[in-house]
Parts: structure tokens; sequence; C-alpha cells
């Protein structure tokens, strides 16, 4: 519940509503902060003068509004609010909102006054009162009610104190500025939680103050929660109950509002029925609110999850990014040792310079130093014929001494500057030019869940890249385990999006996923999407690798052949797991002609009888018996042949490894081959003389119980 606490808190003094009434444009608001925010219309200027001397003027601005009623927006008569054309006849002032506040005419509190006066005290509404709704900044003139032609927002008002009585939180002052501190006291008669420094400060012990009942925070509020709802009524007539609801203005209304015909045009509703109404509208409304909600939370997770990869992705690309400038920080470190060589090998000759012009000039100024102390020694004798003695010899020393400090003895021998300048101008211009040109590997693939399917034993797959990826993509890779849990395998390798996947086993479980590549390398991969093939194989006869004198027909489900000599078509699908059964019927069958009917591999041969090559296992039957064959090798003659509307049926068995024959739903012979492995195609040959249709997605035969080794098998 803490998300609703915004909601439940008034735009201008940011508190928990206290007595909120509703405003013309359906916003709330405190009735003590309606009261501070009213402006008053200077009486001096009609809304039609004001709009007319423009808005330049002054600070203020306001539209032409009728006093019409205040609760149907038809006729509020409210509408965008820009302030006063003239200053109003009592000095406003600005909330911290923005909104004109308006300050109430009351005295200046004396030292014995309470800061927040109680609201039986607080004087009557100003005439021409203007009321802006702090949030949409519409505003309107109040009536001679003023705020109370506005109706409260019981409703609001409840859902507070059921909130304020949910918090098991101490109960903080409600006068503190900032980090409100516990509150200590409540006051009965303002209804207010101080701390004790705000109750200090706001409300002494004195003055009328003092009649004034403290109770502990726990105790008061429990006494707010005891305090009786007040009965619902009506705002222009308080003795009476709200009982009906004005569909047109979109108000609670009471009987006497009716008979009084200011709404006896418009369609009235009992108030329950339009309540339960309202409640289902907005619940309805809920619903979608709740579908964006839970959107808003998976996407957030999503922008949560892209910080988590942002910040490995930035590890990991600093960690690169740190290893290739070191390699040129390296090489302009070595380049630098060698110009600090040069610029050393400058300095230790110029300092060597200017210390021996120091440790020349240290000794002469030591003894000339000397010299001027001695002299002033002499000066304070008062010995005059011993000072005439030494005074001629001492006058030469000075001048001596001064003649050594000439011209060029104070001059430096060496300048401070290094007459070496760096040519670093290309270098820099190489740095600056230094930017990011080579390609980063690509990001993972999304894969399309409403473009991904399977058909039979085919595998559609589709991708794209996220959509906010700019990295340039040159191929993708896409892999698919054996269905079996077995290791994956490249299946395409290209630069489309889509691809199309044959010649997968019949129910099976495959997992597939993709990833794209570019010159820096291969990205990661795609999340793993895991389809299922299908359980029953429904294929045709497949024109595209039969005997060109091969005839189809019948969507490719009926087949005879132009030729007097035994042709071979194949089946659209290649089985290699699981039990399969299919049956061809015999719609034409012309002097006697002994078609073979079987299973191949795809690349037998087409212009001879099915079972000649070691690449087919067939059994060819004429009109009375049948035989089996397998690389020109005839086994197992067997009673029985085929005719116009014969059935010939084929089990393939892979749990077994088996293939079994039927003709008209008996089994024609024993198991014919065994030990069979790989992938086979349903096959036959025949000539002109026969026409057979084919029948797949059929169930096994009643009296075939399938292996129970594998528990991959399907039914086909």
């Amino acid at each position: 519940m803490d998300e609703m606490e915004e909601e439940l808190k008034c735009p201008v003094c940011g508190s928990f509503y206290r007595e909120p009434i509703i405003l013309p444009c359906s916003h709330n608001i405190c009735l003590a902060c309606a009261r501070n925010i009213l402006v008053q219309t200077p009486e001096t200027e009609s809304p039609q003068s004001s709009r007319a001397s423009g808005s330049g003027a002054s600070d203020y601005d306001y539209l032409d509004l009728d006093k019409m009623s205040l609760y149907s927006e038809a006729d509020s008569g409210y509408g965008s609010y820009g302030g006063f054309v003239s200053a109003p006849t009592t000095p406003c002032q600005k909330s911290p909102n923005g909104v004109r506040v308006f300050p109430p005419a009351v005295p200046q509190p004396g030292p014995q006054q309470h800061l927040l006066p109680h609201p039986a005290s607080l004087p009557p509404i100003p005439r021409n009162s203007c009321i802006t709704c702090p949030q949409c900044h519409r505003s309107l003139i109040l009536d001679d009610r003023g705020l109370r032609g506005f109706p409260k927002n019981r409703v609001l008002e409840g859902v507070v104190d059921r909130y304020q009585q949910s918090k098991a939180a101490a109960l903080k002052c409600q006068l503190c500025e900032k980090s409100p501190k516990e509150a200590t006291v409540m006051c009965e008669q303002c209804d207010v939680f101080y701390c004790d420094p705000c109750r200090l400060r706001c409300h002494p012990p004195r003055g009328p103050l003092a009649k004034h009942r403290l109770v502990p925070p726990a105790q008061g509020r429990i006494s707010r929660r005891a305090s009786p709802r007040k009965i619902s009524t009506c705002t222009e007539h308080e003795l009476e109950n709200l009982s009906m609801y004005c569909v047109q203005c979109k108000m609670p209304v009471c009987y006497q509002c009716l008979e009084e015909g200011k709404h006896g045009t418009h369609e009235v509703k009992a108030l329950g029925a339009m309540w339960k109404l309202h409640k289902g509208q907005l619940s309805q409304a809920l619903n979608g609110l709740s579908d964006r909600a839970t959107e808003a939370k998976e996407f957030l997770v999503q922008l949560r999850n892209m910080v988590q990869h942002i910040q490995e992705n930035g590890v990991e690309f600093e960690a690169c990014l740190v290893a290739q400038c070191d390699a040129l920080i390296d090489a302009l470190n070595r380049r630098k040792a060698q110009l600090l060589a040069q610029v050393n090998k400058e300095h230790e000759h110029k300092l060597k310079v200017v210390r021996d012009q120091i440790s020349h000039c240290t000794v002469k100024l030591r003894q000339t130093t000397g010299l001027m102390e001695y002299c002033l020694e002499v000066i304070k004798e008062n010995d005059p014929s011993g000072f005439l003695q030494i005074s001629d010899a001492l006058i030469r020393r000075v001048h001596m001494t001064e003649g050594q400090w000439g011209k060029g003895t104070l001059t430096p021998r060496m300048t401070s500057d290094f007459d070496l300048t760096l040519d670093s101008g290309p270098l820099l211009q190489t740095i600056h030019q230094l930017d990011f040109v080579q390609m980063k590997v690509p990001a993972a693939p999304i894969l399309q869940l409403e473009e991904c399917c399977t058909q039979n034993n085919s595998a559609t797959l589709s991708w794209k890249q996220p959509p906010l990826s700019t990295i340039a993509v040159e191929g993708y890779i896409l892999e698919l385990d054996d269905g079996n849990g077995g290791p994956f395998r490249e299946v395409y390798v290209g630069s489309e999006t889509i691809c199309t996947v044959d010649g997968l086993h019949f129910n099976s479980t495959y997992k597939s996923r993709v990833k794209a590549f570019n010159s820096s390398g291969v990205g990661q991969y795609s999340k793993t999407l895991i389809m299922q093939t299908s359980e029953i194989a429904w294929f045709t006869f497949d024109p595209v690798s039969a005997h060109p004198d091969i005839v189809f027909s019948n969507d490719n489900l009926t087949v005879s052949c132009n030729s007097y000599d035994d042709r071979v078509v194949l089946g659209s699908a290649a089985f290699s797991r699981g039990v399969h059964y299919w049956e061809m019927t015999v719609d034409r069958y012309d002097n006697h002609p002994d078609p073979a009917f079987g299973i191949s591999r795809g690349d037998v041969l087409k212009d001879v009888m099915l079972g000649k090559d070691d690449k087919a296992w067939a059994m060819y039957v004429d009109n009375n018996r049948s035989w089996f064959m397998h690389n020109n090798s005839h086994t197992n003659r067997t009673d029985g042949g085929v005719a116009k509307g014969s059935t010939i049926g084929m089990l393939l068995d892979f749990t077994r490894r088996i293939l079994i024959f039927l003709i008209n739903d008996e089994q024609q012979g024993p198991v014919a081959f065994e030990s069979l492995e790989g992938a086979y195609y349903p096959a036959i040959s025949l000539n002109r003389n026969v026409q057979v249709t084919l029948h797949t997605g059929l169930p096994i035969p009643d009296f075939y119980t399938p292996g129970e080794a594998d528990p991959t098998s399907s039914v086909c």
C-alpha cells in the first residue's frame, strides 16, 4: 500500500487529506488548503473589461467565468486560469506549487494567540473569490455558498483513515518542516499531533490554548478512529440525504433537488444502482490498468537485467580498452624516457653552471660582508690617531672590493629556460582521432516465437536482432540438437532471419538456438527454444525426387506411370525413429504386373524395380504371391496377391528395427527385414499398368504391440 500514499496527499500542503472536497475538475483538495488558495476578484472591473484590457498590463488575468453550477462539467464555468489583469484588492503571494494564495484576513497573532486558528474562528470567505485547481490549473468563481458548495469526498477521507490506521509506525509531528520528529502529544481540539519543540512553539499552554486537552498520540489515534462517520447529505439542502443520481450532471442529488426542477429534464437513477454500476465499471477499467501494471513490472525486470548486463559488458569493455590504452601508454613511456634523458642532460648542465656561479658569488659575498662589518667596527673607535693610521688602507680595500662586483658579475651565466620544444602536435592529433572504429560482436538475437512452428517433421524458426542494437551483423548460425538430448549441431549459416529445417524425427523434442556473427567475432546465443515435431506423419508422394515417368494426381497422393518399365517414387517424409504405419490402395491393376512396396534410402535407383539395389527393402507382389527383395535377393515367397481395390500396409518399427508388410489387414509372411538403422523413405515402384493412392496418419494394426525399449517411439 506504500505506492498509494501519494494518492492520499493534498497537492497544496503535501500532507494527508483532511476534510477533502471535490473540485469540478474532479481533483481533490483539503478544505483548509482551498481557503488558503482563494483569490479575490476585483469588484471594480468586470470580466469583460478585464479581458478587453489585455494580459500584458499586469501580472494577473482572469477568464469570463459565469457563476453556474459547481458540480456539472457542462455548466461549471471553470476554465484555464492565468491570474488577474489588475492587482487584487488584497495582496497575494505564491504557494510552493505556484498557485496564487489569498491570505486570510485575520489579525496578527499576539504572544498569547495560537499560530493555527481553529476553523470556527476563520473569517468569512471574501466576495467575488476565485479558486484555481493546483493540479490542472482550471479556475472558477465561487457563488454565494463559497466552499460549502463543493461536495466532500467522504470515500477519500475513509481511505485516508484506513491507510493511517494500517500504519504501525510511530506517529509523526505534523508541524515539523524537515524530518518530522515522533509526536509526543495530540490536541483533541486542534486535531494535530505535536512533538515537544513544536508544541512549545505553536501550542503554548496559555491564553485560549490553555483550555485545550492534550492526550498521548496513541490515545489520539484511537479517538480519531472512533469518530463517527458523517451522514451523506446534499450540499444545497443540508437536511436532505443524497438518494438519487443525476446522469447528465454526474452527481448525487436529493429529492428536494428534483422537486425544485433543477434536474427535472435530466435522467435520474437510484443512487444504489448507479453505485453498483460505477463500481463494476471501475473494476473493469482496473483490469486493463492491472495488465499495464503487470507489463510495467516485467519491463522493469527487463531493465534491471539490462542494468546487470550493462555492468558486466562495461567491465569487460573497460578491461579491453585499458589493455589497448596501456599498450599505447607503454610505447609513449618508452619514448618519454628517451626524451627525459635529453632533458636531464640539459638540466644537469644548467645546474652545474649555476651552482658554480653561486659558489663563487657566495665566497665573494662572505668576504665583502666581513670587510663591511670590520669597517663598521673601526668607525666606532674613538681613537683619531689610530683610525687615521688604517683608514687609507681600508678605503682602498673597499673601493677594490666594490670594483670586483663590476658589470657582469651579478648577471646569471645560464638562463633558467630550456631551449627544447617537444613537437607533440602530430601525436596529439593522432590521439584526438583515436576512436572506436572496430565493430563489436553482435548481440544475442531474439527468437520471434509467433513465427516459429513445426509441421510434420519440419521446423521453421524466425529471429531478429534486438531493437536497440546498432551493431552490424554479417550472418547467423542456427543450431539444433538431435531431438534426443544430444549435442547441438549447425543446421544453417547465412544472412537470412528465417529458416525451415526438414527431415527431423517425428514425435521428438528439439532444442534450437541462434547466434549472430560479424568480422569482430561471434555473439552470444539466443534463448533456447524447445519445439515438438508431429506425433503422426502426414506425407505425400514427392514429385521432386521421383522418376520423370511418374504421373501425380490427387494432391500428390495418387501416382501412376507412363512407362512399361518399373519406375520408383518416394514419400515426402523420412523416418528414423519411432513406429510408423501407412497404406497404399490399388486403384488400377491391369495385365498382372508386379508392383513393389517398401522403404528406401534417398539415393535409391529410380529406373529399376524397388529392391534391385542395396538402397531399398521391398515386397513385390503379383496377383497370386509375393516375395521380399533387397539388393536383388529374393526371399520368403508367400501365397496371396493383389487386385484392384487391395490395400498394402507397411509397418516400420525402429524400436525393434523391423519392417512388416500387410495385405488387406493381414500380415503377409514373416517379419520382412530386421536390423534396420538410419533414415528411410516410404517407396513404391510401378509401371503403366498400376495406379495406387497413399493413406497416412493411420493407427498401427490391432494385432501389433510396439516395442517398449525406446521411450521416444511414436505412431503415425
